[in-house]
């Protein structure tokens, strides 16, 4: 037996101690380890050390102190599924790689990935770009190692706090709030994410992302700098959290093109699945511009669709059904039996009245609440509906010993008045019968799944005269997310965007009586997202306000997460010569966290030799500490933090943090 055979039986009998926390029906629950030994859980920790096998394979002495070899045994977990075979790493296991390990268990995190909005304009020149406002949208790619995380999700002071309401068009300061509020955050969705965590975790009921497309279609190529894979990374650094926000009834959709359709299912699949239980529950497959009219001539096809893939916190979750109100327009159909039955037998144990055709007048009438409804029996009606497999498993065997049209009233089936349902045998040359029902009694509703495809092509030709700020080919139309809003949420429930873009979903979300939160780190968040909230409390009628009578009102609380390291971050990536970078770098060194193992003198040497502003700026922000972006909140009683707090904004963060 190999060395990893015998561990992992150790390792087994040690798991076994904890309970149900490790292991689950005789097998080990490996995600669940491994996350405890990436933060370093000194229970777990310190019971697999005292195992002397263990303890041997995975330390090393160093300077005379014992460094148990973590990130070695977390690999020796990740790779092997069953531990007691010899195959390779990969035999187990089928699912998307980078650099040698699988991408959902993946520590690294994608910090931010470039040009959210502008991925999408495939049909845009370099130039186009140039001359739109998203040029100037951070171009950000960077993975950072999970060993050089330590406060980078901790959670951060909250700033320049403001409420807007119809009092002040403006908005004024706040040092309060509550759970009634609806909430907008600027700063690093990442970041922002972990720190709503201890406020709303399992309160969220609907969260909606329209993530950066990564098409690889623009002139800019950036997939050779950005692969699919940091764009997974991307994704899953981010949906792991938001589940976590995710009340036990709630749902999380993500909308995506083509590209990378395929790429994301299969890895939000692997990552939100667990000892076979799936929460994957529907997509929705959306029509967005009309299959006869191309955005360019020399696109290789026309891509009309996009793909939205919903998924649930709950492995018991079931897909809600449409609601629709019975009306009377299928009763149109009367039946007259002229004699007495021409025969009675038992079939599935009920006493059965036949009629022959010659005895029966079946005819169409006005519609009235008293007539009969003709139903076919055939798709999932033959195995899904009651009357239908009654159809199927006595009356359908019948069809060769009586002639065609042949009539069978069935007593004690059905919800209506009848007491009865007639069943009718097919037509002379047809195959599938058919039943007779009057209007059901129980309910003045019926519930229908909802189709997996929606048109949405006039609705997004007309979305960028919605919320009366232009945001060019980067703005969902209010009734796609309305259908959304509708399906999945009550009025009061949370809805969490944290792609927020125009802020179309919190716009909607206010419209329909949702609570919402929003982030967004662009600063036309001031500009574009701020000012269209403002006009739908001011009561603004484009989008969906006239289907849902908006007549404005409403308020929302806006917060920045308080920049440290991300201000110059910024800087760097707005800097447009080299000297204006080196005007960054020389404050940088005055005030910014730099990573610590930097070599100051060498770094100087080595930047000199580069003589592209792209270089350049690629070095600078390597060295900017990403644990140090924003300030944490642990530290907002810091004296030299407390000062740069205004007292409206410490007394804010108490209430937020609830400390």
């Amino acid at each position: 037996m190999s060395v990893e055979a015998k561990v992992i039986e150790h390792i087994r009998s040690i798991l076994e101690k904890f309970d149900n926390k490790y292991m689950l029906n005789g097998r080990i629950k490996k995600s669940k380890v491994i996350e405890d030994l990436d933060r370093y859980d000194h229970n777990l920790m310190e019971a697999l050390l005292s195992d002397k096998l263990i303890h041997d394979s995975y330390t090393e002495k160093l300077a005379n102190v014992e460094v148990f070899k973590v990130n070695q045994f977390i690999e020796m977990l990740e790779f092997k599924k069953y531990w007691e075979d010899s195959y390779t790493k990969y035999s187990n296991k089928i699912g998307l790689t980078a650099g040698g390990k699988f991408i959902d268990e993946s520590t690294d995190v994608v910090l931010d990935f470039p040009f959210k909005d502008t991925v999408l304009k495939a049909g845009m020149s370099k130039e186009d770009l140039e001359n739109s406002n998203d040029a100037d949208e951070p171009f950000l790619n960077e993975v950072i190692a999970k060993p050089e995380i330590d406060e980078l999700f901790e959670p951060k002071i909250l700033v320049n706090a403001r409420r807007y309401d119809n009092s002040d068009r403006g908005g004024y300061e706040t040092s309060s709030i509550s759970d009634d509020d609806n909430l907008i955050i600027k700063g690093n969705n990442l970041i922002a994410l972990h720190s709503l965590k201890k406020r709303y975790a399992g309160k969220v009921k609907l969260i909606y992302l329209d993530p950066p497309y990564n098409t690889g279609a623009d002139s800019f190529e950036y997939n050779d700098q950005f692969s699919r894979s940091a764009w997974l990374t991307f994704i899953k650094n981010r949906v792991e959290i938001a589940m976590e926000l995710l009340s036990d009834d709630g749902v999380l959709l993500m909308q995506i093109s083509f590209h990378e359709y395929p790429y994301l299912r299969t890895l939000v699949d692997t990552i939100l699945s667990e000892d076979g239980h799936d929460r994957h529950i529907f997509d929705m497959n959306v029509l967005v511009r009309h299959p006869e009219r191309a955005l360019t001539a020399d696109k290789p096809f026309n891509d009309v669709m996009e793909y939205t893939l919903i998924y649930s916190k709950n492995y018991n979750y079931e897909m809600p059904k449409q609601i629709i109100e019975k009306t009377i327009d299928k009763y149109i159909y009367t039946v007259d039996t002229k004699t007495k039955p021409d025969e009675i037998r038992e079939l599935g144990g009920k006493k059965v009245e036949i009629y022959l055709p010659k005895n029966v007048k079946v005819q169409k009438e006005k519609a009235d609440k008293n007539n009969l409804h003709r139903e076919t029996v055939r798709g999932s009606i033959r195995e899904k509906n009651s009357s239908g497999r009654y159809y199927v498993a006595n009356i359908e065997p019948l069809i060769d010993e009586y002639p065609p049209l042949t009539l069978f009233k069935v007593p004690g089936i059905g919800d209506d008045k009848l007491g009865f349902r007639y069943f009718e045998l097919p037509k002379k040359g047809l195959k599938n019968g058919a039943y007779y029902q009057g209007m059901p009694q129980s309910s003045n509703i019926t519930k229908k799944p909802y189709p997996n495809f929606v048109d949405f092509v006039k609705e997004y030709n007309s979305a960028n005269k919605e919320g009366v700020y232009s945001f060019r080919n980067g703005k969902k139309p209010e009734a796609i997310i309305k259908k959304y809003i509708d399906i999945f949420t009550n009025e009061k429930d949370l809805v969490l965007d944290f792609f927020m873009g125009s802020a179309t979903t919190q716009a909607v979300a206010m419209k329909m009586g949702r609570r919402f939160i929003g982030i967004e780190q662009m600063d036309y968040i001031n500009t574009v997202s701020v000012p269209r909230l403002q006009e739908v409390i001011d009561g603004e009628q484009s989008g969906i306000s006239k289907d849902v009578n908006w007549q404005g009102g409403g308020s929302f609380i806006y917060t920045e997460l308080m920049e440290k390291n991300q201000g110059y971050l910024k800087d760097l990536q707005k800097s447009k010569t080299v000297q204006e970078l080196m005007e960054v770098y020389k404050r940088m060194k005055e005030n910014a966290d730099v990573d610590f193992r930097l070599d100051l003198e060498k770094f100087e040497e080595e930047l000199n030799n580069f003589n592209s502003l792209d270089e350049r700026r690629r070095e600078l922000i390597r060295i900017l500490d990403k644990n140090q972006l924003y300030y944490n909140y642990a530290n907002i009683d810091d004296e030299n933090v407390r000062d740069l707090v205004s007292d409206n904004d410490y007394e804010f963060n108490k209430i937020f943090y609830s400390d």
